[in-house]
């Protein structure tokens, strides 16, 4: 089995990349969703949110993500504690999903924050995806995020330089959606498979 982390920076097509691996047949799992669970209402982690951060970030009783994330981007104290809240709650989701791995499997974990929670040594294998930088704003401006929150965000971010001073593999998504796939499509059959069956 080979477990595979997929990261790039905000807005350079992390998630377009781990759909076309799934469409390959890699198991694919999504850091920011394992977050979402790691603090859902009910949880301890949800409990624990409510009292770093208090009511006011409550939205018909579940945590609202976009008033926390104001909070967490804009403070970086607040970010560090929230992580210290959900990144240990994720890993130990992460690596019970690892445990159910099958020998021949390939998984692919899109985590945006890989060198920020020192992670890259857990991983086989480090794919980062990466672009220009205004072409990332571009495309972030068109989901609906403001300027002033998409230049929080990225500066919260690793370089590009030093993810791809930790990626054996450096997927540039500047072109069109055939280069991407192209570019996915070789790294499967030319490096992930191979070292999967390994």
């Amino acid at each position: 089995m080979l477990v595979v982390a997929l990261t790039g920076g905000i807005g350079a097509g992390k998630s377009t990349v781990a759909q076309n691996f799934a469409e390959l047949g890699a198991l694919v799992i999504d850091a920011d969703q394992l977050a979402r669970i790691a603090i859902e209402r009910g949880s301890e982690g949800f409990g624990e949110v409510l009292l770093r951060f208090g009511d006011e970030i409550i939205s018909n009783g579940d945590i609202d993500r976009k008033k926390l994330a104001d909070i967490v981007f804009s403070d970086e104290s607040a970010r560090k504690d929230l992580e210290a809240i959900i990144h240990p709650r994720v890993h130990a989701i992460f690596a019970e999903a690892v445990d159910d791995l099958e020998h021949d499997d390939i998984l692919i974990y899109e985590i945006p924050l890989l060198i920020e929670t020192d992670a890259a040594h857990k991983f086989d294998y480090v794919i980062t995806v990466e672009a220009d930088l205004e072409l990332r704003k571009n495309r972030l401006l068109k989901k609906g995020l403001y300027i002033s929150q998409i230049e929080k965000r990225i500066a919260a971010q690793a370089s590009p330089e030093s993810r791809e001073s930790i990626a054996d593999s450096v997927i540039r998504n500047d072109g069109d959606e055939d280069s991407l796939l192209r570019q996915v499509e070789n790294l499967w059959e030319s490096v992930l498979l191979p070292q999967s069956l390994g």
